[in-house]
């Protein structure tokens, strides 16, 4: 059956009303910018102090239908300076510990907004589920 592709702008829309909705559940909290996330796992470890401190973690980035486009589990996690990052990760990794697992919701803004990246289309809300393990 041939199914209409949505447009950008339905895309987007979509993607802001699932935000909002995630905002009402238990356990979501709210940062700055209207980034959310929802803690699975506390740790007591440092903190990111500025910029070009270099974090380590594994992530897991999907979707809101679900779909995996990146995930460091399985092999090397992630090393590299804070300001190198998307801004929803800036914006809220400084509020994490090491040892802390999120999971992570960045509006589309504050990600890769109207462009296009490979397994993201334009405008995605990007989930992140984001264990910190170092700041260096």
């Amino acid at each position: 059956m041939f199914r209409r592709k949505k447009t950008k702008s339905a895309y987007a829309l979509e993607n802001e009303e699932w935000l909002r909705l995630l905002a009402q559940e238990e356990g979501v909290q709210e940062l700055q910018q209207g980034i959310y996330y929802k803690v699975l796992k506390s740790g007591d470890g440092k903190s990111v102090t500025n910029l070009n401190n270099v974090i380590s973690c594994h992530y897991t980035g999907r979707t809101i239908d679900g779909k995996c486009f990146d995930t460091s589990v399985g092999g090397y996690p992630l090393a590299c300076r804070l300001r190198d990052l998307i801004q929803g990760w800036v914006i809220a990794i400084p509020k994490m510990k090491v040892g802390d697992k999120w999971e992570l919701y960045i509006p589309a803004e504050l990600g890769y907004g109207k462009i296009d990246q490979p397994g993201i289309p334009a405008w995605s809300t990007l989930i992140f589920e984001i264990e910190l393990l170092g700041v260096q």
